[in-house]
C-alpha cells in the first residue's frame, strides 16, 4: 500500500517506559479556526480547548469539517484564519514534523515493503533516535498493541485489525503529546471494530497522550470519548460528555445525528405539556416549558417508540412502510402524512398495516421549530 507514513516528530522529552505520560503537556487550543477552499468554507470559525490527556471525538456526517479540522491540527492543511496553540504556544505555522504529533490514518498507510518493526520504527529513524533506544521503544510499542511476535512480517501478511494496530504503534512510538486518529476503524468489519474500540481506549489510558479522534459513528464516539464535539457545516453544534450528547442534544439536527431519527412537526396545545402532533395529542414533559401555540418538532429514537396492533390511547397512528428483524426485536418505518417514523415492535408487521406507535414520553424530545 503506497501511502504517506505517520507524521514524523522531533524528539520529545519524556520519562521512560511505554506507559509514561508526556512530560511536555498536550493542551490544545483552536481559536477561530478557519479553512476555505475557494468560496467554500470547510471550517467557519472553530473554537475548542482540549485538555492534556483528554480523549475528544469529532463527530458528524460526511462534509461537516471534522477531517478538515484534524488535518489542520496535524499541519497537513494550512489555515485561512485563526490559530492553533499547544500549551499556549502558537504552532499553526510549524511543519507537520515539527509539531510532534502522531497520526493514525483510515487507510493504515503502512509501507508494504517494510517489516512491521521497520514500519513502527520509521518515525524514530526520522528523528535520529539511536538504534539501541529505538529497538527498545519499538518493542514497547509492539507489546502495547500485542504484536511483538509479528515484527518480522510484512503488512500484507497481517489482518486488517492487526495492520491498524501496527499503525497505532507507529503513531505512539514517537511518544507524541497528541495522537490524531482519522476514522481508523471504518475499514474493519463490525466484530473487529468492537474489539479495536477497547484496544484504542486501553492504549490511550496507557500512554496518557491527548487523543483527537474523528468518526461519523455515534457508537464509537459514545464508547471512546471523554467529550464529544458534534460538527455540522464547518461549525461546532454541541460539545459535551457522552451522556449529555446522548440524552440532551441542543437542537433537532444534533438529535438526529445522536439517533433521534423520527421528526414530526406539531404544536403545543397547552401549558401542561400536551402537544398536537400527527393528528394525535401527546403529553410530553419536554413541552411543559413552552407556551401554548408554539410550533415544535418532536424527536424520538426507534427503540423508544413501540408499535401496538389495534392499540388505543396516545401515540402516532401511522401506516407500516418496512420492517426487519434484528435479533431480539423488529425495527421498522411507518408513514404519517409526509413524515417517516422509525419504531420497534415485538412481532412482525405487514407492509401497509395500520399501527399505533407509542413514544416513551420521558425519552421524547421537543424542540421549538422557530429556534432552528
Amino acid at each position: 500500500m503506497n501511502a504517506s507514513p505517520a507524521i514524523a516528530a522531533a524528539p520529545i522529552r519524556q520519562t521512560p517506559g511505554p506507559a509514561a505520560r508526556h512530560a511536555g503537556g498536550g493542551r490544545l487550543e483552536l481559536v477561530g479556526l478557519e479553512r476555505a477552499f475557494g468560496s467554500y468554507r470547510a471550517l467557519d470559525g472553530i473554537d475548542l480547548t482540549v485538555e492534556r490527556g483528554e480523549f475528544i471525538a469529532l463527530l458528524g456526517p460526511s462534509g461537516c469539517g471534522k477531517s478538515t479540522a484534524l488535518n489542520c491540527i496535524a499541519g497537513l492543511l494550512p489555515l485561512t484564519g485563526g490559530e492553533i496553540r499547544l500549551d499556549g504556544r502558537p504552532i499553526h505555522d510549524l511543519a507537520p514534523e515539527e509539531r510532534g504529533f502522531g497520526m493514525v490514518f483510515q487507510s493504515y498507510a503502512l509501507f508494504p515493503h517494510m517489516t512491521i518493526r521497520k514500519n513502527v520504527g520509521f518515525g524514530l529513524a526520522m528523528q535520529g533516535v539511536p538504534k539501541a533506544e529505538a529497538e527498545g521503544r519499538i518493542d514497547a510499542a509492539l507489546d502495547l498493541v500485542r504484536l511483538r511476535s509479528q515484527g518480522d512480517k510484512l503488512p500484507g501478511q497481517l489482518s486488517g485489525g492487526q495492520q491498524q494496530r501496527v499503525a497505532i504503534a507507529r503513531a505512539i512510538v514517537i511518544r507524541p503529546s497528541i495522537v490524531l486518529m482519522d476514522e481508523p476503524l471504518s475499514n474493519l468489519d463490525a466484530k473487529l471494530r468492537l474489539e479495536m474500540r477497547a484496544e484504542i481506549r486501553a492504549i490511550h489510558e496507557a500512554i496518557g497522550s491527548t487523543t483527537i479522534y474523528v468518526t461519523h459513528d455515534q457508537d464509537e464516539a459514545l464508547s471512546l470519548a471523554d467529550r464529544i464535539v458534534v460538527m455540522s457545516n464547518g461549525l461546532i453544534r454541541q460539545t459535551g460528555v457522552p451522556e449529555d450528547l446522548y440524552d440532551r442534544p441542543v437542537d433537532v439536527d444534533v438529535a438526529d445525528f445522536m439517533g433521534f431519527r423520527t421528526r414530526v412537526a406539531g404544536r403545543v396545545a397547552d401549558g401542561s405539556g400536551t402537544v398536537e402532533v400527527g393528528g394525535s395529542r401527546l403529553v410530553l414533559p419536554a413541552a411543559a416549558r413552552l407556551r401554548a401555540g408554539t410550533p415544535v418538532m418532536v424527536s424520538v429514537r426507534p427503540e423508544d417508540l413501540v408499535a401496538v396492533r389495534d392499540g388505543l390511547g396516545e401515540g402516532f397512528r401511522a401506516t407500516v412502510r418496512s420492517i426487519e428483524y434484528r435479533g431480539r426485536a423488529w425495527f421498522g418505518s411507518a408513514v404519517l402524512g409526509e413524515s417517516v417514523i422509525y419504531f420497534r415492535a415485538d412481532t412482525s408487521l405487514a407492509h401497509g398495516e395500520p399501527v399505533l406507535l407509542r413514544p416513551d414520553p420521558l425519552r421524547t424530545l421537543v424542540f421549538e421549530e422557530a429556534a432552528r
